[in-house]
C-alpha cells in the first residue's frame, strides 16, 4: 500500500486538497460509445448513428476465462453447433458464478460489426433457446447502433444471462456501507430494502436500527445486515412484495447483502471490525451533497484503500441542494479520488447506459470509481444504483473459490447469540472449505490456548435454512447446548484435521499511516487481523529505534490478554487514538496450549 494513503488518515479534519480537477471520466458503452450524460440534444443511450470518431469499432479481444462471451450472430445453428453453444454458455455461467454477459454482433477479436434487425431477432431467439436448455433467463441490458461498412442500420445487443448455480442457493455479494455520520447510510438502505421512499425525517431507517438508543439518536452504533434481491430477470425483490427474508431468498437469483456500519468517530472500532471481519466484496461510500467530504469520510475512504476493498461513491441528499452545490461536492470528490494516495478514475453515472458500463468497468479495473448522485426522498437516480447493483458481476474468480473449497474448514466467529429453543448460535464467514449440518469441528483458542469440540446442528444464510455452506459465504450456525460462555468474538471453528496453531507473539511488516509523534517500543495499539481484535504491545522494531508517519518496518507485537489464531500473510490494521497503521503478518511464534497463559501480557 502506498504510504501516501497516510494523507487521508492524517488529514481527516483538513479540507479536500490535491491536484486540480481534470475532466471526469464519462461512461463509455461496451462498444465505446460516449456522450451519455452529455448536453441535451445529443445521443442518448448510444442509439443514434454518430460518426466513427464517436464510436470506436473495437472492444478488447474476448478472453478465454471470465463470464463475457462475444458472438457475431446465432442464426439457425445446426444441432451439433447448438449443443456446443450450450456447453459454452455453461462454462461462462460457471465462470461468473451464475451470471454471464453476451455481446451479440461482436467478433472474437472485439470488432463491432453489428447485425441487421432480422438477424439480431433470430440471434436473440437462439440465445433464448440456449438459456432454456441450461435453466437460465436472459435480459437485454442495452442495444446500440454501430457504424460499419453498410448502408443498413446495424446494432449490437448486450444480454445478461442469469441462472442459480446447481450447487448453491443464490449469488451473494456483500457490500459494506461507509460514510460520515448523518450522511444518510441507513436511510438509503431502508429505501432500497423496504421499497418505500423516505419522508425526509428518517422514517425509512427505523427498521434497520437494533437498539433503542439508535432510534432515539438516529445514529447507527452497531453492525446490521440488510438484503436486496434480484430475480433471474433482473427485477428487484425486497420487502415491498415479500413479507419475510425467506421469501426474498426463495425469489432471488442474486442477493446483495448490505453491511451497515457506523459513521460516528466514537464507533470507529466497530466500523473497522466490520471491514476486516465480514470480508465485503466491495464498499459503498456515502457522501452528503450538502456537507461534502466531512467528518470521518476521509478516514473511511482511507480504510477502504488500506484494506484494498474496491468501492463506489454515492452522493446523497441532492434534493436538499441546488445543482451547483451538488456539482461542487462531485468536484471535491474527484480531487480527493485523484490524489496520489488514491489514484482512482472517477466515473460520473448519469444514465442507465452509464450504470451498466460502470458495473462492468468497476469489476474489471480496481481504479475505476463510479459516482452516483441521488435522493432517498424524491427517488431521483435511485434506479441507476439498482441497475448498477443488478449488473455488478462477482468480484472474485470462480477458480479462487474452488481452490478455497478444497481446503480444510475454517469459520470465523464474528457474532454470538442465544436463541430460545435453539441454543447457542454463532455468526460469521466461512474462510475456507465446506461446512455441512452435523459436521464435527473444534473452536478456539480459549484463554488457555485450547480448542474445544462441537457439532454444527443447523445452518442459515440470510435468515433462510441452508444445508451446505461454501468458502466465502456468510451464515449463522446453531451449536445446540454448547456453553456460550466458552465463546468469544475472534475465535475460529476449524476442522480437527487442521491441527491449528496459536500465538501470543507475532511479527508484521507495517506502514505507519499516521502518528502525532514517534512510534516506539512499548507503545500499545488495538490490532485488527480478520475477525481478531485485541490490544497488543510493541516489543521490538527491527533495524530501527522509532518510526514516524509514512515509514515502514518489521515490528514484533505481543497480545496482552489471550492468544489468537493468526496466519502468515493476513492483512493487519492497528490503531490507537489518531495513530493508525497497516501491514501484513510475516511470522507467528506458535505456542502449545499449556504455554498460552505464560506468553500473554508483559
Amino acid at each position: 500500500m502506498d504510504s501516501r494513503v497516510s494523507e487521508l488518515f492524517g488529514g481527516c479534519c483538513r479540507p479536500g486538497g490535491g491536484p486540480p480537477m481534470g475532466g471526469t471520466l464519462k461512461a463509455r458503452g461496451a462498444g465505446g460509445s460516449s456522450g451519455c450524460g452529455g448536453p441535451k440534444g445529443k445521443k442518448k443511450n448510444g442509439r443514434n448513428r454518430g460518426s466513427k470518431a464517436n464510436n470506436p469499432p473495437y472492444l478488447p479481444p474476448e478472453a478465454e476465462d471470465g463470464n463475457i462471451e462475444y458472438k457475431l450472430k446465432l442464426v439457425n445453428p445446426s444441432q451439433y453447433r447448438f449443443e456446443h453453444l450450450v456447453t459454452q454458455m455453461k462454462w461462462r455461467l460457471q465462470e461468473g458464478r451464475g451470471e454471464a454477459v453476451y455481446q451479440i454482433g461482436v467478433e472474437d477479436n472485439g470488432l463491432l460489426v453489428g447485425l441487421a434487425e432480422e438477424e439480431m431477432r433470430a440471434s436473440l431467439k437462439t440465445l433464448h433457446r440456449m438459456a432454456e436448455k441450461v435453466g437460465a433467463d436472459i435480459t437485454v441490458i442495452r442495444e446500440r447502433e454501430v457504424d460499419y461498412d453498410s448502408d443498413m442500420p446495424r446494432k449490437i445487443t448486450e444480454v445478461l444471462v442469469r441462472k442459480v448455480p446447481d450447487n448453491q442457493q443464490f449469488l451473494d455479494l456483500r457490500v459494506a456501507v461507509l460514510g460520515n455520520v448523518d450522511s444518510g447510510k441507513s436511510t438509503l438502505l431502508g429505501v432500497l430494502t423496504q421499497g418505500e421512499l423516505d419522508n425526509g425525517r428518517g422514517r425509512a431507517r427505523l427498521n434497520l436500527f437494533r437498539h433503542l438508543h439508535e432510534i432515539q439518536s438516529g445514529r447507527t452504533s452497531s453492525i446490521s445486515f440488510e438484503i436486496l434481491g434480484f430475480n433471474s430477470k433482473g427485477e428487484v425483490v425486497n420487502y415491498s412484495d415479500s413479507r419475510t427474508a425467506e421469501e426474498i431468498c426463495e425469489s432471488s437469483s442474486k442477493m446483495i447483502t448490505f453491511i451497515d456500519l457506523a459513521g460516528h468517530h466514537k464507533y470507529l472500532h466497530t466500523t473497522i471490525f466490520g471491514l476486516t471481519s465480514y470480508c465485503p466484496d466491495c464498499a459503498l461510500l456515502l457522501v452528503s451533497a450538502n456537507t461534502g467530504i466531512a467528518g470521518t469520510t476521509r478516514e473511511h475512504l482511507g480504510l477502504a484503500l488500506a484494506l484494498k476493498v474496491p468501492f463506489f461513491v454515492v452522493v446523497s441528499k441532492v434534493d436538499l441542494c441546488a445543482k451547483t452545490t451538488v456539482e461542487r461536492t462531485v468536484r471535491q470528490l474527484e480531487r480527493v479520488l485523484k490524489q496520489p494516495g488514491c489514484h482512482k478514475v472517477p466515473m460520473l453515472v448519469t444514465s442507465e447506459d452509464d450504470a451498466v458500463t460502470a458495473a462492468q468497468q468497476f469489476a474489471q479495473s480496481p481504479n475505476v470509481t463510479p459516482i452516483f448522485t441521488l435522493s432517498s426522498v424524491s427517488g431521483e437516480s435511485l434506479d441507476l444504483l439498482k441497475v448498477f447493483l443488478n449488473i455488478l458481476p462477482p468480484l472474485t474468480n470462480s477458480k479462487e473459490q474452488e481452490e478455497l473449497m478444497q481446503q480444510l474448514t475454517e469459520f470465523q466467529v464474528d457474532e454470538i447469540y442465544t436463541v430460545p429453543e435453539v441454543g447457542t448460535v454463532v455468526g460469521g464467514t466461512l474462510s475456507s472449505g465446506i461446512c455441512r449440518e452435523g459436521d464435527q469441528l473444534v473452536v478456539g483458542p480459549t484463554d488457555d490456548g485450547c480448542f474445544l469440540e462441537l457439532r454444527v446442528c443447523s445452518i442459515q444464510r440470510n435468515r433462510s435454512a441452508c444445508r451446505v455452506l461454501r468458502a466465502g459465504q456468510a451464515a449463522t450456525l446453531a451449536l445446540g447446548d454448547f456453553d456460550r460462555a466458552l465463546l468469544r468474538k475472534g475465535m475460529v471453528m476449524v476442522s480437527p484435521e487442521m491441527n491449528p496453531t496459536i500465538c501470543s507473539v507475532f511479527e508484521a511488516e507495517i506502514v505507519l499511516l499516521f502518528h502525532a509523534t514517534t512510534f516506539r517500543r512499548g507503545f500499545q495499539v488495538t490490532v485488527h487481523v480478520g475477525n481478531v481484535r485485541q490490544t497488543a504491545v510493541v516489543e521490538k522494531i527491527h533495524a530501527k529505534d522509532k518510526l514516524r508517519t509514512g515509514e515502514k518496518a518489521v515490528v514484533r507485537f505481543r497480545f496482552l490478554k489471550h492468544p489468537e489464531y493468526l496466519k502468515v500473510g493476513a492483512k493487519l490494521l492497528f490503531r490507537e487514538g489518531v495513530t493508525k497503521g497497516i501491514g501484513h503478518v510475516t511470522d507467528v511464534q506458535a505456542i502449545a496450549a499449556g504455554e498460552a497463559q505464560a506468553n500473554v501480557g508483559f
